[in-house]
């Protein structure tokens, strides 16, 4: 039934990347993390969604080439191994597993936010089963197969996406909405720190096009179909990204989508509340649940094709790397990251999980630029410019992250590479 070393199945072309992209992009960053982000920078927020598509953009092009040219699951993991060294393969890998575990917690968690009002019950001590209740159901989805998978995501992505622009049209028709202005939305000149934590905030929200690149063993034509599949992916989430955050700042103010943020994990909800159109709050819970929904399906298909890359190599038990032959889905890795998210999921801040995604995260990307920047003249698809510009970025916005958070990700990479020797001489001994 299961083959240690399996081989995954071509069958994602443009439209399924695509979807798979806007899957894990459409969720907690629209619906959540432009709530934190505010909190951290006010108004300003609108511009770090600017700034931090311009790092997204870079780094979006540089994991475009990397995976166009090394089409295998794993992504950055496997293109730390080919261009740079074991060590940095392995953190690289070792920091997708954290950064986007956590980044699933807070969709799952931001998932149970926007449910429970729906379904009548504001208790929050229902927020953490509620939670585990979708991601084990999800869980068994991906068991299905890439395939059903990827019908499922469609249908979740376009009920998203039409909320997203129900939203923005009645957020911006049916009410009077505050006047803003490029003023009101330029940093102060005491606050450029807290708008480089803002820009941190708001670029893990643009990461999901990652998937489709550690998707790359089940892409067809991946030369051809990664690249075009980020592009189109990072344009609409722009778009819509910044449409939604200029619409929820016309009609409520930073500090009550900041509160709505970190204590209900449904900020849009409470936008929605001032549109003076029956049903609007009903629509945007829906949109919102349907949402969180698709990144937390499309996390636990990217962070499993993770894992079972790491297991092939023998940098985790090589029993992830087991595939069923009959839906080609390396279960016991699936299996494997829905345990971690869920604990990350009792944890139950919102805010937090969030915070140390976006530190683990702008290491794993760098790690992405340094890759990109040793690929040959006939390799690459874009100038060197942009893996440069992608790497000073990461590595400049890391520093601005929670102080707090900083050191617990500098810990877990120390934690990483003493994993990484101990896993190296088990392999060698066996």
């Amino acid at each position: 039934m299961n083959q240690p070393q399996g081989q995954l199945r071509r069958e994602l072309g443009i439209p399924g990347a695509v979807i798979t992209g806007l899957g894990s992009i459409l969720g907690t960053g629209v619906f959540v993390s432009i709530g934190i982000a505010a909190g951290v920078v006010g108004d300003s927020v609108a511009l770090a969604i600017v700034a931090a598509a311009f790092v997204a953009i870079c780094n979006g092009l540089s994991s475009a080439q990397l995976a166009a040219n090394h089409p295998v699951s794993g992504g950055t993991y496997e293109y730390g191994y080919r261009w740079l060294s074991p060590s940095l393969g392995f953190l690289a890998g070792w920091m997708f597993l954290w950064a986007k575990s956590a980044s699933a917690a807070t969709a799952a968690l931001g998932f149970a936010g926007y449910l429970l009002p729906l379904l009548g019950n504001d208790k929050t001590s229902f927020l953490v089963p509620l939670a585990l209740l979708g991601l084990v159901a999800l869980t068994v989805i991906v068991l299905w197969g890439i395939r059903r998978t990827s019908q499922v995501n469609a249908l979740i992505v376009g009920t998203t996406v039409l909320v997203l622009i129900a939203f923005i049209l009645l957020g911006n028709a049916t009410t009077a909405p505050r006047a803003l202005t490029l003023t009101d939305l330029w940093p102060a000149s005491d606050s450029y720190g807290a708008f480089a934590q803002a820009i941190g905030l708001m670029f893990v929200a643009y990461t999901g096009y990652g998937r489709i690149a550690t998707l790359g063993e089940e892409v067809k034509s991946p030369r051809r179909t990664i690249p075009i599949a980020v592009i189109v992916t990072l344009a609409i989430s722009m778009l819509l990204y910044f449409l939604v955050a200029i619409t929820s700042l016309r009609n409520v103010d930073a500090d009550s989508l900041s509160k709505y943020a970190s204590q209900d994990a449904a900020p849009l909800e409470m936008v929605a509340r001032q549109f003076d159109v029956p049903g609007s709050m009903a629509l945007m819970t829906v949109g919102a649940v349907t949402a969180m929904l698709g990144v937390l399906l499309n996390l636990l298909l990217g962070l499993s094709r993770v894992l079972l890359a790491m297991g092939r190599r023998g940098d985790m038990p090589r029993g992830l790397s087991l595939v069923a032959q009959s839906s080609g889905v390396p279960w016991t890795a699936t299996i494997a990251i829905a345990v971690l998210i869920g604990a990350i999921v009792c944890v139950g801040s919102v805010k937090l999980a969030w915070s140390f995604s976006a530190f683990t995260v702008l290491i794993y990307y760098a790690i992405t630029n340094a890759c990109a920047l040793r690929l040959k003249a006939e390799e690459r698809l874009y100038p060197r410019i942009i893996p440069i510009l992608g790497l000073l970025s990461c590595l400049t916005l890391s520093f601005w992250v929670d102080r707090q958070v900083w050191f617990v990700g500098i810990g877990i990479l120390v934690v990483g590479l003493v994993w990484h020797q101990i896993a190296r001489r088990l392999s060698q001994a066996n």
